[in-house]
């Protein structure tokens, strides 16, 4: 395929005007279609690289946000809301697990996103090629010093060349802010570990961070939403690496789309935002395929956006994507022609209509057997 007309970017704050041909689900910069290979008509839209959510519970997206407000430390309310034999969580799980990822995928790809992080074990039989979005099966990861008590070993058997990610000084309690001394204690932070929240660390701990290369994953609307305040103006003004997620909807019902609008109001810059959910993003998750840019030979992730004469990075504070690509294989479409895929329609309150590569009538029925016709997908109500 050829992907003619747009404007495509090349940096946060700067585009090329150039057609990208798309052979074996990566981009060729400098070859013309060949006979045969379908050409598509993007004039008119600026072309992204796919955005990377390094952060997500994907079978909890179905499910209601959970809690009663604001906690000291995430132990306290994970106590609070697991209660697997009361409603709502009750009719959430009866919903088959596959069919719950399925849908958080979904969550993921409507909002641009074409590769995720997901926190929990890679589930091999059901991350093919047909789920909506990538997700990262080479990385290293434990829940938590609360309840992970093998984390030292699973960091010790994580390959060097892979990252390791944990929930880390998620609260605001001394609980919470004593957690990345304990965690240089067992030895576990170095260059490949990757700390999701750290919303407690705090002057020594962001110089510790520092000096043992660690990257950070910043969910600013669950830890709003959890604990009232998010990670500290020193951390994000640090030279951390920092990536942003979303979180699953039990703590934050939105997508990545949101997760960026509440970033950009923490002053951090649009060029810093781009990179959060793109290049920086690739490189704290040990990404080698060309993720999160637009390059020679690097893999065929993209979207695209209507073009306004917006940058890059500002086209993100508004997204709503028309297009998505995932290893050269369109997955999603609004407001642009099928060209024969035969995408299934879905709408979503608050994003729209679109066509997506998934078998969205499977997937309501199976949503709709346990929670009726009225379910919200990450908080927003879905039509299908």
């Amino acid at each position: 395929m050829q992907l003619t007309g747009a404007r495509v970017a090349a940096g946060p704050a700067s585009t090329n005007r150039r057609d990208l041909t798309i052979r074996g689900g990566r981009i060729c910069l400098s070859i013309t279609a060949g006979q045969g290979e379908r050409e598509m008509d993007l004039t008119g839209y600026l072309i992204l690289p796919g955005l990377i959510n390094a952060h997500d519970h994907l079978e909890f997206n179905l499910f209601p946000r959970l809690g009663r407000g604001i906690y000291p430390n995430a132990r306290e309310w994970a106590a609070d809301i697991f209660h697997p034999d009361v409603s709502p969580v009750r009719e959430h799980l009866s919903i088959p697990k596959p069919v719950r990822l399925a849908w958080g995928g979904l969550r993921n790809l409507l909002s641009g996103v074409t590769t995720v992080a997901h926190h929990n074990p890679y589930e091999q039989a059901v991350f093919d090629r047909n789920f909506p979005v990538r997700v990262i099966r080479r990385l290293g990861w434990a829940h938590s010093l609360d309840f992970s008590p093998d984390l030292a070993s699973r960091y010790r058997d994580t390959p060097h060349n892979r990252p390791f990610i944990l929930h880390a000084a998620e609260g605001v309690d001394e609980k919470a802010a004593g957690e990345i001394a304990r965690l240089e204690q067992l030895g576990v932070l170095g260059p490949r570990t990757v700390l999701v929240h750290c919303l407690a660390a705090v002057n020594a701990d962001v110089d510790l961070l520092r000096r043992r290369r660690c990257s950070v994953i910043w969910c600013p609307d669950s830890n709003l939403a959890m604990f009232g305040r998010t990670v500290t103006d020193e951390l994000l003004q640090s030279d951390i690496p920092i990536a942003l997620g979303t979180d699953s909807a039990l703590t934050f019902p939105g997508d990545l789309a949101d997760a960026l609008r509440t970033a950009r109001g923490r002053g951090v810059t649009r060029d810093s935002l781009y990179r959060m959910v793109t290049s920086t993003a690739a490189d704290i998750l040990r990404l080698r395929d060309g993720s999160g840019s637009i390059r020679q030979g690097g893999v065929a992730d993209l979207i695209a956006v209507e073009d306004r004469g917006q940058t890059p990075a500002e086209a993100l504070l508004d997204l709503r994507p028309s297009f998505v690509m995932i290893g050269g294989r369109i997955r999603l479409l609004s407001g642009l022609p099928d060209s024969g895929k035969s995408l299934n329609p879905i709408y979503v309150e608050g994003r729209g209509e679109f066509l997506v590569d998934a078998d969205v009538a499977y997937l309501n029925d199976q949503a709709r057997i346990a929670l009726g016709p009225d379910y919200s997908l990450a908080g927003r109500r879905v039509a299908a």
